[in-house]
């Protein structure tokens, strides 16, 4: 394979996808974290227990079975001895499935948290044979699943949207939507990127990472998986304002839905033009 076959454009929907299910993987000691103070009382009575237990050790039981599921997988695919069990040679895209619904079930059983132990799995999957064109099968094939469940969800959203989601959303609602799609969102996921560098000093194409670094920062996940996590807090404990909490969501969600969804193709198609400029003018 040539080492031009994963392309920038395709670092950003990798890094934003990665990204996303980092945000899944890492959100659940905190609603857990939320569901203790509501349910248990004050931080004293389960710190502890919170702190060993759901922020460490479920967090390491998630991180292990991922990179062992991960790296076994990527085994099989790219180094096995049997010809047949070697799938990335022959375009076995499902095996990304495969190996999501594997790292998850294990990483539940052992009473880990799954969405950490997927993503993790996926990380170390992605590090075995990097340049490898199989990870774009994998990819685009875990892409079409998600765009046709996320389209089953949004589908529910706008339902809702009829039915009065947003009856109790008051100008808190809207100014905490806003905020985390324009403000907290890019000013925080520019922060993170800016730690590591994307490419090494050699590389001709250096001020297109800082563009890259910008896009990712700025386009977001829609929200989704918020959805989950509030139902799951809420089926555990009583809350007040849960109207208002569903209606924020919502209008937070439908926000970065239109935000995000204009600008995305747009913003793509441009990046892909200064990538061929760039790459024209390099000697």
């Amino acid at each position: 394979m040539h080492d031009d076959e994963i392309t920038d454009h395709d670092e950003v929907r990798f890094a934003l996808t990665s990204e996303a299910g980092l945000n899944d993987a890492l959100a659940f000691p905190f609603v857990y974290a939320a569901i203790f103070l509501v349910t248990l009382g004050p931080v004293a009575e389960w710190g502890w227990r919170w702190l060993g237990f759901e922020l460490v050790g479920k967090v390491v039981i998630g991180l292990v079975v991922g990179l062992a599921v991960g790296w076994l997988m990527a085994y099989i695919a790219f180094r096995s001895r049997q010809q047949a069990l070697r799938l990335a040679e022959q375009g076995e895209a499902l095996l990304a499935l495969a190996a999501m619904l594997v790292s998850y079930g294990v990483a539940e059983v052992a009473q880990g948290y799954g969405f950490l132990s997927v993503f993790v799995c996926a990380m170390a999957m992605r590090s075995q044979a990097r340049r490898h064109e199989f990870h774009e099968h994998m990819h685009g094939v875990v892409e079409r699943l998600e765009r046709l469940l996320t389209l089953v969800v949004l589908l529910f959203v706008g339902i809702a949207l009829t039915d009065g989601a947003l009856e109790h959303l008051d100008w808190r609602g809207v100014l905490v939507g806003v905020a985390l799609v324009l403000l907290i969102r890019p000013l925080s996921g520019w922060a993170a990127l800016a730690v590591g560098r994307w490419r090494t000093a050699e590389d001709v194409h250096r001020p297109l990472a800082r563009r890259e670094r910008a896009i990712t920062a700025f386009f977001g996940i829609r929200g989704v998986g918020t959805l989950y996590y509030l139902s799951y807090a809420l089926s555990e404990a009583s809350w007040t304002g849960e109207r208002w909490l569903w209606a924020t969501c919502v209008f937070t969600i439908v926000l970065s839905v239109v935000v995000h969804g204009v600008l995305a193709t747009p913003v793509m198609a441009w990046l892909e033009r200064d990538r061929a400029r760039l790459t024209d003018s390099s000697p």
